[in-house]
């Protein structure tokens, strides 16, 4: 996730390691910087590469949230939480 963030491939697949994606929405933590405060957004779409913890976000919404600088510095998957919260 200290990756920069990256387009969603076209193909599902992780550029880096080529594994399969999964698709969800995502609470996720952003930074601009070392010294700049984390930024907390919830339900973000996107796709998580588990093997080599790449989060992909489209790249128009990352230019609509202001963060293309930032990286991600923790996500986890709104619906895994919703449903343990169920259970």
């Amino acid at each position: 996730m200290t990756e920069p963030l990256n387009d969603l491939p076209a193909d599902e697949s992780c550029r880096y390691c080529g594994s399969r994606l999964l698709p969800s929405l995502y609470d996720a933590a952003f930074r601009g910087d070392a010294a700049a405060e984390e930024r907390l957004f919830f339900a973000i779409p996107g796709a998580l590469c588990i093997p080599c913890r790449q989060l992909y976000v489209d790249r128009q919404l990352i230019g609509i949230l202001g963060l293309n600088e930032a990286q991600c510095t923790f996500a986890i998957q709104s619906d895994s939480v919703l449903r343990a919260g169920a259970a």
